[in-house]
């Protein structure tokens, strides 16, 4: 029974779809090849602005990439720059780390120079 119901919806069905498609044919403004013409007409038209948008999202794009080939060249100069003042100070360190070594080195010979003498000193202080 079921079976029965659901073929009679769908004869049903397609009996209004074929009424429905005969009606609009029958009140349709325009004849068939002006219908035609202006569905043309609008597939043509849509075309048209489908290609100017996609050509201002290219435009676009173009754009953006340009900002961003730009702001990753300021980046990379920032960069160099801190590289570059970095191994500054490092250069500066360095030559400050040499001029302590070295006063270090004499301060160290000078007291042992001291030590040595102060030793004979007191050596020959004690021979006499």
């Amino acid at each position: 029974m079921a079976d029965d119901s659901s073929v009679g919806g769908f004869g049903w069905f397609l009996a209004g779809l074929g009424i429905g498609a005969l009606v609009g044919v029958l009140y349709a403004p325009k004849a068939g090849k002006d219908t035609r013409d202006d569905l043309l007409a609008a597939s043509l038209d849509a075309r048209d602005r489908a290609g100017a948008l996609a050509q201002q999202g290219k435009e676009k794009a173009a754009d953006y990439i340009d900002q961003g080939k730009q702001q990753a060249s300021e980046y990379i100069d920032k960069g160099k720059q801190y590289v570059d003042q970095s191994k500054s100070q490092f250069a500066d360190y360095v030559e400050k780390g040499k001029g302590l070594v070295q006063d270090q080195q004499t301060r160290v010979a000078a007291a042992v120079d001291a030590g040595k003498t102060a030793y004979q000193g007191t050596t020959s202080e004690g021979k006499a």
